[in-house]
């Protein structure tokens, strides 16, 4: 069933899929709750504001192209499979498993002879990226027939097909089902797209500056942590060089003038190693607190 979408509300496309819940984490953290209701593809969001739309990420970009919706998150390669005109606000560094960039390789049987670009010439590639895949063999000079693949690529080769170029994160599908990385064609994080009339619109553009300040914000805070302490004026030299030398504490008096409080920002994996140490060199009353968000 459609919605209707009061004038000025932005419209914002979700990634339905391996990205669904990651996104929604992530806005989470950002500050918004997002609830997805069984069978329906408009997720509710606690910002009226805001009107939310599951579509798939290949799709994201002709759809925030055309104004259908006037931004989403997607990947920077369904940006250039598309060759969407659209305006890239933000690069989010996140995925269905990791927090690093997808990659799109070209993979063949293990025993294939094919070892690089070239040996594709006339040979039969099966793929979802079919556009960013016929521009990487042209500028290589090699001319292939590239077919889309619906799914369970992987399986394809090599009575299907004689490579094909595939998404992966870790590698353990494409070895799983015997298959080699031969090249690398591309890195991808995802984006967070606007369509160029919604940046035109200083309401939309300031609800989606916004929106995106929040998500960076949330990113930037992940596996930090806040710490503060007590220390003597007498050995706070001590407790600074205990602290990593990019850190810039904020040091604020107490009412006892001979303490100060401490208060500064780490990674969560060092506390356990520095905490002993910052209470040998004299601080005291050590708490460490969670970080939601870490805004410039």
């Amino acid at each position: 069933m459609s919605q209707s979408i009061a004038p000025g509300v932005l419209k914002l496309g979700l990634p339905a899929g391996s990205l669904q819940e990651a996104t929604a984490e992530l806005f989470r953290k950002a500050g918004y709750k997002i609830a997805f209701a069984s069978r329906s593809y408009y997720p509710t969001i606690d910002d009226p504001g805001i009107h939310c739309t599951l579509i798939r990420a290949q799709e994201m970009p002709r759809y925030v192209q055309d104004g259908l919706l006037d931004c989403g998150l997607t990947g920077h390669d369904w940006v250039l499979e598309n060759d969407a005109k659209v305006h890239e606000m933000a690069e989010l560094v996140f995925s269905k498993v990791s927090r690093k960039p997808v990659r799109w390789v070209l993979a063949v049987p293990e025993d294939s002879p094919i070892r690089s670009v070239k040996d594709l010439q006339g040979k039969r590639i099966a793929t979802e990226v079919v556009q960013l895949t016929r521009r990487w063999l042209a500028s290589h000079g090699v001319t292939a027939h590239v077919e889309f693949s619906w799914g369970a690529t992987e399986v394809k080769p090599p009575h299907l097909a004689d490579a094909i170029v595939e998404v992966t994160e870790t590698g353990s599908s494409l070895r799983a089902n015997k298959l080699r990385i031969v090249e690398d064609l591309l890195q991808s994080t995802t984006r967070f797209i606007a369509c160029p009339k919604a940046m035109d619109d200083p309401s939309k553009r300031r609800k989606m500056e916004n929106i995106v300040l929040m998500l960076k914000g949330a990113m930037a805070a992940e596996g930090k942590v806040g710490l503060m302490m007590n220390v003597p004026r007498e050995a706070l030299d001590r407790v600074l060089k205990v602290l990593p030398a990019l850190q810039t504490p904020t040091i604020s008096s107490l009412a006892d003038s001979s303490w100060v409080d401490v208060n500064t920002i780490l990674d969560e994996s060092q506390v356990r190693d520095l905490a002993p140490l910052l209470r040998d060199a004299g601080a005291r009353g050590l708490v460490e607190y969670p970080i939601n968000k870490i805004i410039d």
